[in-house]
């Protein structure tokens, strides 16, 4: 068994996340100890919520660091909605800096007569990296679930792996380069798409040990 921590900050629905992960293969351990993470195969980063709360969770619980380092040192890294927006330098929602372990910022999706905020309910995905095992599996536009009022702009477009289109505005869904992963839906409410994405993660941590 993949032993996945799921990383405890108060900012999410862990329950639901950690299903999920029994569901594609993984023993998900829930925890806010660095020696915890170190010692799994990979780390869930979920979070739904506020970007200033989530770093100040994250700070108050000495965990900034430990993750940075988690994820240079190649391990698996899968961060879930919040959980991706956190890793970007900052974000219009707030002024608490970010993780930084990405460059770019967090914006507000802006208002117009076309679109609803927050976007919310399922929309299709335009798959930018296709080899990425994230997609193994999958059809070529597979929908999955969002709950979202702001989005990542990465300042280096080629780390996207897939876009998402809402009202005129299309903006980055998921990204992927090296060990870390990151998706701005909810692939624990994504029924079976979000469930093969979660396999599809698993099966990565699985031959990362394997080598």
């Amino acid at each position: 068994m993949a032993v996945i921590a799921v990383v405890d900050y108060d900012m999410g629905n862990l329950h639901s996340v950690c299903k999920a992960l029994e569901k594609a293969g993984a023993t998900p351990k829930v925890t806010s100890s660095p020696k915890d993470l170190q010692k799994a195969m990979a780390i869930v980063l979920p979070g739904v919520g506020a970007f200033d709360p989530a770093m100040q969770n994250l700070r108050s619980r000495d965990l900034v660091e430990p993750i940075k380092n988690i994820i240079a040192d190649g391990k698996p890294f899968l961060g879930i909605c919040l959980g991706m927006q956190i890793l970007f330098e900052s974000s219009e929602e707030g002024s608490e800096k970010g993780l930084g372990i990405i460059k770019g910022k967090v914006k507000r999706f802006r208002r117009s007569s076309d679109i609803r905020i927050p976007h919310m309910g399922w929309n299709q995905l335009e798959i930018t990296q296709p080899m990425s095992l994230l997609w193994e599996h999958l059809p070529p536009h597979p929908w999955v679930y969002f709950v979202h009022s702001f989005y990542v702009e990465p300042v280096e477009q080629k780390i996207n792996a897939a876009t998402v289109t809402h009202g005129s505005q299309t903006v980055t869904a998921a990204i992927a380069y090296d060990n870390l992963t990151a998706v701005q839906f909810h692939p624990e409410k994504s029924s079976n798409v979000g469930l093969q994405i979660l396999s599809n993660f698993v099966s990565q941590v699985r031959e990362k040990i394997a080598v």
